[in-house]
């Protein structure tokens, strides 16, 4: 039950935080945890709040999706936009990826290491899907956990077999 509290705890804290962040206000900066780490904070481009400023692109389903129909065709289109997720990633541009449920039309997402919504869109414009028409994208300016900036670090431990194409 402790454990829990403190979640949601963390949890308002951090949407409080969030919040503030986006309005524009300032506050007073709590009492640093004892747990902070100012190298790793840096290393990570972390502001006060442990936060930084990404693109979010959504990936949402295009007008020659239905339209490009042939089995082999669709496959690589498909290899080459993982190869592209791959090659993004591996730059240190492309911080979290993944496919969402299809609700209006959304298929997936991206987290891109930049806060320039310009420089996002070029990183992501020669990805084949992209390019085929299958996929377009909407993108958005994103503010969050400067922690997500390890998520490929970490990935990669926890990743016992490749998700195939």
């Amino acid at each position: 039950m402790r454990l829990h509290v403190r979640a949601s705890f963390a949890a308002l804290s951090f949407a409080a935080l969030s919040a503030c962040a986006s309005a524009g206000e300032t506050h007073e900066a709590a009492v640093l945890p004892a747990t902070y780490d100012a190298a790793l904070a840096e290393k990570l481009g972390a502001d006060e709040y442990g936060m930084r400023s990404y693109v979010l692109a959504i990936l949402k389903t295009g007008p020659q999706d239905s339209v490009i129909t042939d089995t082999a065709e669709r496959a690589a289109l498909f290899a080459g936009h993982f190869a592209s997720m791959g090659k993004l990633a591996g730059e240190g541009k492309l911080v979290l990826a993944g496919p969402l449920g299809g609700e209006d039309g959304r298929r997936g997402l991206f987290i891109l290491n930049t806060a320039d919504i310009d420089t996002a869109k070029a990183w992501v414009a020669t990805d084949p899907t992209i390019e085929a028409g299958v996929f377009v994208v909407d993108y958005s300016k994103y503010y969050g956990s400067a922690a997500l900036m390890q998520i490929n670090g970490v990935h990669s431990t926890i990743q016992k077999n490749e998700i195939a194409d």
